[in-house]
């Protein structure tokens, strides 16, 4: 399937004095708390190419590698797309359960890494693992100036200090209260929250289906 359109102004062409980006997705700590902040605004979502309960959820129609725009002045202004975009879940079932979540997030335009979910265990240690091997690899070979992580686990926070102190940049995007941690979020060279874009681009494409 096809990405229609943005949800956010990228209108601005590339320009090389911005700032190379990656983004990070912890999917397994993002979909929980969309999930609780969906609920709270009375919403449901559809399980489809943006939604599987549990597994992973993302803003409709919006490509993975697009750069979201900001009202803020940016310390780091970033390039119209990212080098690449990174997805980390977990989900319980087989091989083909596997193989459905990673095609519908590489249709969205991200490089996923799905892991099996262990039953005894609400998280997997390997998106952890792997995304913190994937953002520092990619910083020690200069890969990006700057990381966009989408999570709020304080966890994150030895990550983030070290890849600031590799010299780049780090953007933290979350919900602003639902599982936020609050050092996570002074660690970050910018904080951005995320609810009323998440929300409200939901309620648009809800209303157009």
């Amino acid at each position: 399937m096809g990405i229609r359109r943005p949800l956010f102004d990228t209108s601005d062409v590339d320009n090389p004095h911005r700032r190379r980006w990656m983004l990070f997705v912890d999917g397994e700590n993002l979909t929980m708390s969309a999930q609780r902040a969906v609920e709270k605004a009375n919403l449901t979502l559809p399980e489809g190419p943006f939604y599987m309960r549990d597994t992973f959820v993302w803003f409709p129609l919006l490509n993975a590698t697009t750069a979201m725009s900001s009202k803020e002045e940016l310390s780091m202004p970033l390039q119209r797309r990212a080098t690449r975009a990174h997805y980390y879940t977990s989900v319980q079932g087989d091989a083909p359960k596997v193989e459905r979540v990673s095609e519908a997030l590489w249709d969205v335009g991200f490089a996923p890494k799905v892991f099996k979910k262990d039953r005894t265990r609400s998280r997997s240690k390997g998106v952890d693992i792997a995304l913190t091997t994937d953002m520092l690899s990619h910083a020690f070979r200069d890969n990006y100036d700057v990381a966009f992580l989408y999570a709020g686990d304080g966890d994150y926070v030895p990550l983030v200090e070290e890849v600031k102190r590799l010299g780049k940049g780090v953007y933290v995007a979350f919900f602003g209260s639902a599982g936020l941690n609050d050092k996570l979020r002074l660690a970050s060279d910018t904080f951005f929250v995320i609810e009323d874009a998440f929300l409200k681009s939901w309620r648009r494409y809800l209303s157009s289906t």
